[in-house]
């Protein structure tokens, strides 16, 4: 079973695809959205891409790490892709979806709050993943994603 992870900044979405089966990252990739594109269009850009990566791979479940509701910097457009994505995940072929912060993803790993963080940070090495020093912050936090997904 294929199952997606997504973080989204304001100008790219990062996806980390994870093959349950053989417990391995098949793919840690970044959409970049282009500049060029007005909102309304960088949107249906954004959902287009989700449901061609949802076929492309197979994903039988999906997570979406999402915004803290007390972060400090609320940026309006990672608020919108977010949105987008989550309609992308409903109006799909996948079993099951979720959207969630950082205690929804620990929570569904296993995991303490303040483990994910050292483990996003790089602090804390996390074992189930091969070179996972290589990954930046965004990157790791869609493999976490993609491995909550599985209890999705």
């Amino acid at each position: 079973m294929n199952t997606l992870g997504i973080r989204v900044k304001p100008d790219s979405v990062v996806f980390a695809v994870y093959d349950s089966e053989d417990k391995e990252i098949v793919n840690v990739e970044e959409l970049k959205i282009p500049k060029a594109l007005p909102t309304p269009e960088a949107l249906k850009y954004v959902r287009n891409s989700i449901l061609d990566i949802l076929r492309e791979y197979d994903i039988v479940k999906a997570g979406l790490r999402v915004v803290e509701s007390n972060s400090q910097t609320l940026n309006i457009r990672r608020v919108e892709i977010e949105g987008v994505i989550q309609e992308a995940f409903a109006s799909s072929f996948v079993s099951a979806y979720f959207c969630g912060q950082i205690s929804t993803i620990a929570a569904k790993l296993d995991m303490r709050r303040a483990d994910f963080k050292l483990h996003v940070d790089g602090e804390k090495s996390f074992e189930l993943v091969e070179s996972w020093g290589d990954h930046n912050k965004e990157q790791r936090e869609a493999i976490l994603t993609a491995l909550g997904a599985q209890n999705a």
